[in-house]
């Protein structure tokens, strides 16, 4: 008696099993995806509205659950990624250092504006979410939503918040302003 094939659905399971186990596939897919939703933008006139980012985290999130890949194992093959953005953060002083006449002419209102700006941010963010009745680890998690994704994860974890909350936070509140700033700026007449 011979046995039935298997079917078309159980081949396909078993490879994205194997694949999903490679850290280098959500690596690759990553970058893959990125690239390719700058390429959409850029297709559509480099409009704001399609944010590579968003895009890239959208379509990551739908592979992630429609494959039902815990985000644990997902990290550890993108967490080359996550160390990047660390070391791209640090590389954005050689552009500064350059141009450090312009910047120290201006230092002291720029300086105040960024303080007083990223105060306020935070804590009408805690407010906010206080008022709202949401639990201290929350409160935590929002309060570093003002500087870079990995400096936020660690100063949440810190203060008792959750990083990966954190991670989201900071990574929403860029897309907004990254998508809101050029329609504001625009609308202002600010073109330097």
């Amino acid at each position: 008696m011979a046995s039935a094939a298997p079917n078309e659905g159980s081949r396909m399971t078993s490879l994205w099993v194997y694949l999903g186990a490679s850290p280098l596939l959500w690596l690759l897919l990553t970058v893959g995806v990125y690239v390719l939703a700058l390429r959409l933008q850029r297709a559509a006139g480099g409009t704001p509205w399609l944010n590579p980012v968003l895009t890239a985290v959208v379509v990551l999130v739908g592979v992630l659950t429609l494959t039902k890949t815990p985000y644990a194992v997902y990290f550890d093959g993108a967490q080359f990624v996550h160390f990047l953005l660390g070391t791209a953060t640090v590389a954005l002083a050689i552009p500064l250092r350059r141009q450090w006449a312009e910047v120290k002419a201006t230092l002291t209102p720029a300086l105040v504006t960024l303080l007083a700006g990223n105060l306020m941010g935070a804590l009408l963010a805690m407010a906010v979410v206080k008022l709202w009745g949401a639990p201290r680890e929350l409160i935590a998690s929002i309060a570093p939503k003002g500087v870079t994704a990995p400096v936020a994860m660690a100063v949440a974890e810190r203060v008792g918040g959750l990083p990966s909350l954190t991670a989201v936070l900071v990574i929403a509140s860029g897309i907004l302003g990254a998508t809101m700033a050029t329609p504001l700026l625009n609308a202002a007449r600010i073109t330097d």
